[in-house]
């Protein structure tokens, strides 16, 4: 049997163990949401740019559907940054066999968004004063493109915005949003205005839906867009 002095060692020592444990999770606790709490708005912006930057294909569900689905190649990487942080991203696409011939380029600038609004980060498009001087501005060494005053000095006319905001827990997509209300002004097959919505998934999967509509309110066309970090890319077009 054991003593009294035995019986109160025991006492103290599951009492420490307790207070420890709770401890612990207190302190835990505290730590998670110290570091909720240091994700700045920066930081934000800074995982959007680096979610859309990088090369992805289209080769794995273009062969699963051909007459739906195009292998087109998507490159996107930094090329400037502005004096109050923003990232100015090169975008480009073109069809695999032809890289070197792009159909689409355009500037994209990540930021915060305005404290005024509920969003994260406002991701915003640009077309380039000279496109041809841009061409596979991502495959060529840093001294043999265009540098960062001359491509901020290149950023010519807006032409969409979408604001995005990161997703709640447990849901798939990292950060999700689209274009304000009304959309923006185009003339895709027949459209007088379009919408975009714009999702980023875990590991950098992306999926983008760009809708064209008429001055009756009725959808003309429809573009889909899915981007895995497995360098993957999935167009749809539906006319």
């Amino acid at each position: 049997m054991g003593t009294d002095s035995d019986s109160d060692a025991n006492g103290w020592n599951r009492a420490r163990g307790l207070a420890l444990k709770t401890l612990l999770l207190f302190g835990g606790a505290l730590l998670v949401k110290r570091l909720r709490k240091s994700t700045t708005r920066w930081d934000h912006a800074h995982f959007v740019s680096k979610s859309l930057a990088g090369e992805k294909y289209s080769k794995e569900q273009a062969s699963r559907d051909p007459d739906n689905y195009f292998n087109i190649r998507m490159l996107t990487c930094p090329a400037a940054e502005l004096v109050d942080g923003s990232k100015v991203l090169y975008f480009e696409q073109a069809f695999w066999r032809t890289p070197q011939k792009p159909f689409r380029q355009r500037l994209f600038m990540v930021k915060p968004c305005p404290k005024e609004l509920k969003c994260d980060v406002e991701l915003s498009t640009y077309a380039i004063r000279d496109m041809e001087e841009y061409k596979n501005f991502c495959d060529r060494p840093r001294d043999q493109r265009p540098q960062p005053e001359e491509v901020i000095g290149d950023i010519a006319e807006h032409l969409t915005t979408v604001h995005l905001k990161r997703c709640p827990r447990g849901k798939r997509c990292l950060y999700k949003g689209s274009t304000p209300p009304g959309g923006f002004p185009n003339s895709w097959n027949g459209a007088t205005h379009c919408t975009s919505e714009l999702a980023i998934l875990k590991n950098n999967d992306i999926h983008t839906w760009d809708r064209g509509y008429d001055d009756d309110g009725n959808q003309v066309s429809f573009l889909h867009l899915v981007l895995s970090s497995w360098a993957s890319l999935v167009v749809a077009l539906t006319l």
